[in-house]
């Protein structure tokens, strides 16, 4: 898949969303950096929740808003879950990106990473999300960079081939 390619999922729900993710989290191995981008309450803390179960934790996920980085351990794998909402540009340093980024036994789930910019890695799966018509709808826009990004985002087409639940 070139690093162009798109892959377009619908939601009718939280509850889809997290089954979307919970697919994606099954995949994600140490060193994977998931981008979320997309408006306040469009599903990006509920996407993660779905990853976070995906990777073999079981309690609860939170957004990280008000703290940063909220980290769950999975049996396997850390889940660091980063929110750059609050934070400038040139404070990213600061919060220790490179070592959540850097570690090879963690997956890093970063929202609003626009101030991670210099920091985050060129290999990647960017998760956008939209609202759809109805309330609870939401369409996520996935892209693949790099290789092991692309292996990610195959693993997750096939259901939206099928117009299914992914999970």
């Amino acid at each position: 898949m070139p690093a162009e390619a798109v892959l377009r999922l619908g939601s009718k729900g939280a509850e889809q969303t997290r089954a979307i993710g919970r697919r994606l989290g099954r995949s994600l191995r140490g060193g994977d950096v998931v981008l979320l981008v997309g408006d306040l309450g469009s599903g990006k803390t509920t996407f993660t929740q779905g990853i976070a179960r995906g990777a073999g934790f079981g309690g609860r996920v939170a957004s990280p808003t008000f703290v940063l980085v909220r980290v769950y351990r999975a049996p396997v794998w850390t889940l660091y879950h980063i929110d750059f909402y609050r934070v400038a540009e040139d404070q990213t340093r600061d919060i220790g990106i490179e070592d959540y980024v850097g570690d090879p036994n963690g997956i890093c789930v970063v929202e609003w990473p626009a101030a991670g910019k210099g920091y985050l890695p060129n290999a990647r799966l960017e998760v956008r999300f939209s609202y759809g018509r109805a309330e609870n709808e939401r369409a996520l826009s996935i892209k693949a960079f790099g290789p092991r990004a692309e292996g990610l985002m195959r693993r997750l087409a096939p259901a939206a081939r099928r117009g299914r639940d992914p999970s």
